[in-house]
């Protein structure tokens, strides 16, 4: 598909327009934070959502909603007040390879983190001569499991130090940080400028970037993320990832 620079990006704003509507929640994962109006319940309901964002849409919302019952949808209050004893409401729960061993853990650390601080966002923001998001979710990374954990369970938190596209976080972070009239994302967290945010790249956005020229690295890892934030950056310094929704349903919904 040759096409200039300013013919690209007229065709990704106007995918992305068509994509970042209210329709757009229904069968996504962020229907489960969208469920919330308190700050610590959506981004607990987000985080976990995220984590299990992988495999079929239908299931990942199953077991996302289910989590959530398990808390009896009051996140932060459970997350808060939960004695261990309490954490055999995960004894049956499974998503993929995220398990109930996994599930308890996440909820003791989020316990401790939420007695340390108000809300998760301090967690998540980054320096301020940060130029994106990747070291921050590093450091993230290196909070959660500063405490004895479960070795099997450090694989559900991605971090970039060792290459990783960490798609999931990525679109965590977007979900929190991004704000912008169509009310898809959130955009309750106000201390990330939304210009660090950076693509999840998967294999959909993946084949879709490349097919468009934004990309030429074969791997989607950490290189290939922060190849496509400098291209997408060109195209809109301030909010850049407003384009996973063009490159998302292109691939998803246009098979393109």
């Amino acid at each position: 598909m040759g096409l200039n620079q300013e013919e690209l990006k007229s065709f990704l704003n106007e995918k992305a327009l068509q994509y970042n509507t209210k329709s757009f929640i229904a069968e996504d994962p962020i229907q489960v934070p969208h469920f919330f109006s308190k700050k610590e319940d959506i981004e607990i309901a987000g985080f976990f959502a995220a984590t299990i964002a992988w495999g079929n849409r239908k299931s990942i919302l199953t077991n996302a909603k289910k989590l959530m019952a398990c808390m009896d949808n009051a996140p932060h209050d459970f997350i808060l007040n939960h004695k261990i004893t309490d954490l055999t409401v995960f004894d049956d729960f499974v998503h993929r390879t995220f398990n109930a061993i996994d599930t308890r853990y996440f909820a003791q650390r989020l316990q401790q983190l939420y007695q340390q601080h108000d809300s998760l966002e301090v967690l998540f923001t980054p320096t301020p001569s940060a130029n994106a998001m990747h070291d921050t979710l590093t450091r993230f990374h290196n909070t959660f499991f500063e405490t004895a954990h479960p070795k099997r369970t450090t694989k559900h938190i991605a971090n970039p130090a060792k290459k990783s596209a960490a798609k999931r976080m990525h679109m965590f972070l977007r979900w929190m940080v991004r704000s912008d009239a169509a009310g898809v994302d959130l955009g309750i967290w106000k201390s990330i400028p939304m210009k660090l945010l950076s693509c999840p790249l998967d294999v959909h956005s993946g084949h879709v970037a490349r097919s468009l020229g934004l990309l030429k690295r074969k791997q989607n890892d950490l290189l290939a993320v922060q190849e496509l934030d400098k291209q997408l950056r060109i195209l809109d310094p301030v909010d850049p990832v407003k384009y996973d929704f063009a490159l998302f349903g292109l691939g998803v919904f246009e098979s393109f």
